[in-house]
């Protein structure tokens, strides 16, 4: 039987894993290894994912943890090697750009292990974001270029890169949001914060470029406080960021405003319920970009560069970078029902998981019987 090895390391990739998981157990007879690699590993930020999304557990579960991006890239190598030699699998598959992301293109290119990348194609052409270094290394190893969008595609073609090993296939992440958006809305999420549903913002920060340096922190947490001033922002606190803004002692942000109102990181159902029915998202999240277009809710980017170009060409997506007044111009406008309105892009349709399942069959010369044939 071909044997198929799935990484998953932080808590983007869950998402991107599980439909394509669902989606070969029920479409082939391929055989599947869900690897784990820990690199996020406390257990709101990782773990209750795999219960969320209806994941099986992880077949090897490596504990790499935090660490420089040197240190955790080199330990996830070596601890890939391993299973790679040991399994022996015909398919490697990577989502996203995370270090485990590069680690895994690396090992299984050195082990002439072919590979898969889902997410293939995106580009912020900022070279200062590791992301974009994972990006690029991946692509140019990966023998399967699976895109989210059509701009994807021209990035690669751009880059000189093969046309038969380019595959439009859709965003995958939505199938995870459009599979469990109405049971994320039964939660009582809403109600035990006291919000009404498009009576609230949501802020998510964690990158180290906005939460590392106390000048670019202090900014937006006042522009995040004056959105408070107008409805309740919801802002559940990355580990990372949680402990920046106690050592750069900026914690008066809270204080000052009761509006603005820091929880513990959720699990995807929970943090579903909370996007899907917020007025306005803040957010420096490469995925959050995707979802808020999806579910049709205003997004202001605090970066000064978007991967994801068509959540703004077609989306509700605005990148506003990190200035306060121009993100505070931008909320205020939102708040005033003048957000972007924007339209579900080609193939962001629930199925990306299966055109992914039938691709790699036919990739590894896979018998799919009478399976319902789906684009790819």
């Amino acid at each position: 039987m071909k044997k198929v090895i799935h990484i998953v390391g932080a808590r983007p990739n869950f998402m991107k894993v599980a439909p394509i998981h669902r989606a070969i157990a029920a479409r082939t007879p391929l055989q599947q290894i869900l690897i784990h690699t820990g690199q996020h590993y406390d257990v709101k930020m990782s773990d209750v994912f795999f219960s969320d999304l209806g994941l099986p557990a992880p077949d090897v579960h490596l504990g790499i943890g935090s660490g420089s991006h040197a240190q955790q890239t080199a330990r996830t190598m070596v601890e890939l090697e391993k299973v790679f030699l040991e399994h022996k699998p015909d398919l490697v598959s990577v989502v996203g750009d995370v270090n485990s992301t590069v680690a895994a293109a690396l090992v299984s290119s050195k082990l002439a292990i072919p590979l898969a990348h889902v997410e293939a194609g995106l580009r912020s052409y900022s070279r200062h974001q590791p992301e974009e270094i994972n990006r690029v290394v991946t692509d140019r190893l990966a023998d399967l270029l699976l895109t989210p969008s059509r701009d994807a595609d021209a990035n690669l073609l751009k880059e000189g890169l093969e046309p038969d090993r380019i595959h439009f296939v859709g965003n995958v992440m939505i199938d995870s949001l459009l599979a469990s958006k109405e049971r994320a809305e039964q939660l009582p999420v809403l109600k035990s914060l006291g919000l009404a549903p498009h009576g609230y913002a949501v802020c998510t920060l964690h990158r180290p470029s906005n939460v590392d340096d106390p000048r670019v922190l202090g900014g937006l947490l006042s522009a995040i406080a004056h959105v408070a001033s107008r409805i309740p922002v919801v802002f559940p606190v990355h580990p990372r960021t949680r402990k920046m803004i106690s050592e750069q002692g900026l914690g008066s942000a809270f204080e000052r405003n009761p509006n603005l109102r820091p929880v513990d990181p959720m699990g995807y159902l929970e943090f579903l319920a909370l996007t899907s029915q917020a007025r306005l998202i803040l957010t420096d999240s490469g995925g959050l970009q995707e979802e808020t277009t999806a579910l049709g809710v205003p997004c202001l980017t605090l970066r000064e560069q978007t991967e994801r170009p068509i959540t703004v060409e077609e989306g509700t997506n605005e990148v506003v970078g990190t200035d306060p007044d121009r993100i505070r111009e931008a909320a205020d406008r939102a708040l005033n029902g003048q957000g972007k309105k924007g339209r579900v892009p080609e193939y962001w349709d629930g199925r990306s998981g299966e055109r992914i399942a039938d691709l790699f069959a036919r990739f590894l010369s896979v018998e799919q019987g009478s399976l319902r044939a789906v684009s790819a």
